[in-house]
């Protein structure tokens, strides 16, 4: 049995310009918890108030497959495990597993603890101990051993050995600067497990190129516990990246860490943090990568429409990807229909409705529009094509003004007039505390009043994601919006080369996704019941 261990929102999220916030990491953790993760790093609760106040609101959660752990060190060499405030933090989140880290080089004790040799043997013994005696379950990280090591390894062995005595639950072979090559780790876990029963795992980084490969051969020399990050954040080069590790182990070792529907969210579940995380996807990853079974032109294409084994060295579904013929819109079909199936089953590749929407997604794409994170976007407009869509709004225009004051106060006030189904013309106006707020303010003035369940809609976040970055102001950018009913939520997109209208969109979006969804629940006679009922009591009271 391999236990994976994700450290994204953690060790990832000291990656440059990686940050999540606390309802990032809380969708983060359901989503990894249905791939099938055995341990989530929460993060860091002795180093901040934020990750104080994530670990609350996880103790809520209702979790299948993971643990989720906090992360911390061995106690200050200058207090007692019971004083320091560390040790004490890790306690208190409540958490069954905790992780600590200790020192394994001796130049790392020397010269950065500033302590002898055994005083840090000491550190490491008596912080597992501490932790252990209050009940918890302790994953020992031995930050620095390859390095620590080869430069001393008897001493490097000592330590984990006293971490062992202590009765760590694990002991995690760290490569921390990422230095090390491939065959330097196999031999060295092979020394550790010579002398050592206890269980062992691998956190290594990617300074050399070479985490995953490092991750994998510790597997085959017998390590039972692998750490890494989604899309491979971290600090420098990053960490081992588990979107490439997972089916490394699942397809290449046969070793089942999680099941094959789970494997199949693997795709979905990259993009998705790196959405949340507001970085580009990386296209050219292995695996998850929108490029990673693409082929364009040449004896490729044709040998791959023939066998696709020719050129691929895994089924792309396997992973939840897909093949794509970059020259031919033969490509993608049989996913698009696979996808869609629950709502609209019975159609095949050539169906008029099949081509509509693959070509309109297509056209999407090429414009910067994704939908991993965009379902509701995603929903209406397969909604548009399969079915005879009645808009419930139509938009006349709409006008936003932001002024600033000589006292520095801003005011912004924007201004809609749209046609309801009715076809009334409606015109209102609201401030807001942004352009974007205030356009949310006035459409939801103008519609409320027809469709009540608008009432329900909250914000729930807002991401802009600049496309090209080389036409700086004038750039494309892509909105996401996430929003819930209290009951739901769903994400819509909207791409523009004005930030308005890509936040127009996405919120126009997001209201007609929630209209649409709740139609399936009444006729439509009932619903325009609805709006007659309500359009006559603003008569009489106007009146």
């Amino acid at each position: 049995m391999i236990e994976l261990y994700d450290t994204t929102l953690r060790d990832g999220s000291q990656g440059e310009s990686v940050s999540f916030s606390i309802k990032d990491k809380i969708l983060i953790i359901s989503e990894l918890d249905e791939l099938g993760v055995h341990f989530i790093e929460g993060g860091y609760p002795g180093s901040n108030p934020k990750d104080v106040d994530f670990f609350r609101r996880v103790k809520s959660m209702q979790l299948q497959n993971a643990q989720v752990v906090p992360f911390g060190s061995t106690h200050h060499p200058s207090l007692k495990p019971g004083d320091d405030p560390n040790l004490s933090a890790l306690l208190e989140t409540g958490m069954q597993t905790v992780t600590i880290f200790g020192k394994t080089w001796e130049l790392h004790a020397r010269d950065v603890l500033r302590i002898g040799p055994e005083e840090n043997l000491d550190l490491i013994e008596s912080s597992i101990g501490f932790l252990v005696e209050n009940g918890c379950e302790v994953i020992y990280d031995a930050e620095h051993f390859f390095d620590g090591y080869y430069d001393n390894s008897k001493y490097a062995l000592e330590t984990l050995k006293v971490a062992t005595r202590a009765k760590a639950k694990c002991l995690v072979l760290c490569d921390t600067n990422g230095g090390r090559l491939p065959l330097e780790i196999q031999e060295a876990i092979r020394v550790v497990k010579s002398e050592l029963n206890v269980s062992l795992g691998i956190h290594a980084h990617n300074d050399s190129g070479v985490a995953v490969a490092n991750s994998v051969l510790a597997v085959q020399a017998g390590v039972t516990h692998v750490q890494g990050t989604f899309n491979g954040y971290g600090e420098r080069c990053g960490n081992a990246n588990l979107s490439s590790i997972i089916p490394n182990l699942k397809l290449k070792l046969g070793v089942d860490c999680i099941e094959d529907e789970q494997l199949q969210r693997l795709t979905s579940i990259s993009r998705l943090i790196s959405e949340l995380a507001n970085l580009p996807h990386d296209e050219r990853q292995a695996y998850v990568g929108r490029s990673a079974f693409a082929h364009k032109g040449g004896l490729h294409t044709d040998a791959i429409r023939k066998n696709r084994l020719t050129y691929e060295h895994i089924v792309p579904e396997f992973v939840g990807n897909e093949q794509r013929i970059l020259v031919s819109e033969q490509a993608g079909r049989g996913t698009l229909i696979k996808k869609i199936e629950r709502e609209y089953s019975g159609y095949d590749k050539d169906s008029p409705e099949i081509v509509s929407l693959f070509n309109k997604l297509k056209d999407a794409e090429n414009e910067g529009y994704q939908y991993e994170a965009a379902e509701g976007s995603f929903e209406l407009l397969t909604h548009k094509i399969f079915d005879e869509h009645l808009s419930f709004f139509d938009l006349i225009g709409f006008r936003v003004i932001v002024e600033k004051s000589q006292n520095g106060n801003i005011q912004t006030e924007a201004t809609i007039k749209l046609i309801d189904r009715r076809g009334d013309i409606v015109h209102t106006a609201a401030d807001g505390d942004g352009p974007v707020n205030a356009l949310d303010n006035a459409l939801r003035k103008a519609l409320e009043q027809f469709y009540p369940v608008l009432k329900e809609i909250r914000l729930v976040d807002y991401k802009v994601r600049v496309l090209d970055t080389k036409s700086g102001t004038g750039a494309k950018v892509r909105v996401l919006l996430e929003a819930s009913d209290g009951k739901d939520k769903w994400g819509t997109v909207g791409v523009s080369e004005n930030i308005i209208q890509a936040s127009w969109d996405a919120l126009t979006d997001s209201m007609e996704y929630k209209l649409y969804r709740d139609q399936k629940l009444v006729d439509t006679d009932s619903l325009n019941s609805t709006i007659k009922s309500t359009s006559e009591q603003k008569s009489n009271e106007d009146n």
